[in-house]
């Protein structure tokens, strides 16, 4: 059964903020707010700034009660819901989550007459809506955990694991918890938790530092199997026929990266504090073991030019925010004699100082070596000189 129709705004039209939008919008009226005026052009012209099918179907054959306006004028009082997901990027020096402009925006909207619910989206320190909530005394801010992947993010959306949100507004939430049950897939029926702030973001970077420790764990097993010369595929497969660990997220990379598993295991390790911990630092330590192990491999073929194939982290992506292989390619630098990149994705002609090669028939001919996290078809009829760890060719 529907529930009653909700104002909501979405600040930040990234892959969280643009895919929860389009998915209320077809049952809710929403605003998108970007600083990006190009992105906000875009979704007024009913299309999507961002790499994924399922959101620009959406907004090209539904009809969307959706705007897109920039920051100036956005009438906060009008709307039930605020959705906050902008970046948070982790600081090296603070060892924390640069929350600044989520602090900004959650003032600029309780010194309003707001009546609604502030539901923060992106990703938090522990304990930040608790506190936050305590500066301004209020009981409008709540913390509501997702789950996505890049290039399936309205997908996810839609057919959530889980849905869980936090906060002191018992009703509030409820009524949030229910848009969102109304405007998902109707062939599922997730399970729904209510908890207190600190215990859902606590429940988002435990989430994400497993994943990132499965990742480490099934390169670690294929460092083993590099170092021994080890058939890997055989030994995942075998491992992995165990129910409790499952055939999936066990595909070797150069190393667990993207916009979200590495500040998130960053930002876990940093919130134990004086709490004992051994597994959260080696998950860290590990990653970065992983990416010498992968360029010492690289340099031991001693090729004197190097090509990188694509710098996303993934298939799908269409960006490569924290990718490992822009690690990895600044751990080459200066020790091999030419790299050549090919990235759709990149318009310039180069990438910091490597020549970015437009034609793919031209760059498979130049490069000696080619190195690229994930195997593609456009690579098949040179993969004697290919180096990838895609033992499954699956993100």
């Amino acid at each position: 059964m529907s529930i009653k129709k909700n104002k909501v705004m979405v600040i930040g039209a990234g892959y969280v903020g643009l895919s929860i939008s389009v998915m209320l919008a077809q049952r809710n009226e929403l605003t998108i707010v970007d600083i990006d005026q190009e992105k906000i052009s875009l979704i007024n012209n009913r299309k999507s700034p961002i790499k994924d099918d399922g959101i620009s179907d959406l907004l090209l054959n539904e009809e969307l009660s959706i705007k897109g306006i920039i920051p100036g004028n956005e009438n906060f009082e009008s709307f039930d819901f605020v959705i906050l997901a902008t970046p948070t990027d982790f600081n090296e020096v603070t060892k924390t989550f640069d929350t600044s402009v989520l602090e900004e925006i959650i003032e600029k909207i309780l010194k309003t007459s707001f009546k609604g619910l502030i539901v923060i989206k992106s990703t938090i320190p522990i304990g930040f809506t608790k506190r936050i909530s305590k500066k301004y005394d209020t009981d409008k801010i709540s913390f509501s955990p997702e789950f996505l992947r890049e290039g399936s993010a309205l997908l996810d959306n839609q057919n959530p694991s889980r849905i869980i949100i936090g906060g002191p507004n018992k009703n509030k939430n409820q009524e949030f918890m229910e848009m969102i049950k109304d405007s998902i897939s109707s062939e599922n029926s997730p399970p729904c938790f209510y908890m207190k702030a600190d215990e859902a973001e606590a429940v988002k970077l435990f989430s994400n530092s497993f994943l990132a420790m499965r990742v480490s764990f099934f390169n670690e097993l294929d460092s083993f199997s590099m170092e021994n010369k080890l058939n890997t595929h055989e030994i995942i497969q075998g491992v992995s026929c165990d129910p409790r660990i499952g055939n999936h997220y066990n595909n070797p990379s150069f190393g667990y990266g993207g916009y979200c598993l590495p500040k998130d295991t960053k930002q876990l390790l940093s919130s134990f504090g004086d709490v004992p911990q051994n597994i959260f630092s080696s998950i860290i330590a590990s990653n970065q073991t992983r990416k010498e192990l992968i360029v010492n491999s690289i340099l031991e073929r001693n090729i004197r030019r190097i090509g990188v194939y694509r710098l996303n982290m993934k298939q799908n992506s269409d960006n490569f925010r924290e990718s490992a292989t822009l690690d990895i390619l600044d751990m080459l630098k200066d020790r091999v004699a030419s790299i050549v990149i090919y990235e759709p994705l990149i318009k310039e002609s180069t990438f910091k100082e490597y020549a970015i090669i437009k034609d793919i028939e031209i760059f498979k001919e130049k490069a000696d070596l080619i190195i690229t996290n994930r195997f593609n078809i456009d690579l098949e009829d040179v993969k004697w000189k290919v180096f990838t760890r895609d033992i499954f060719n699956k993100d």
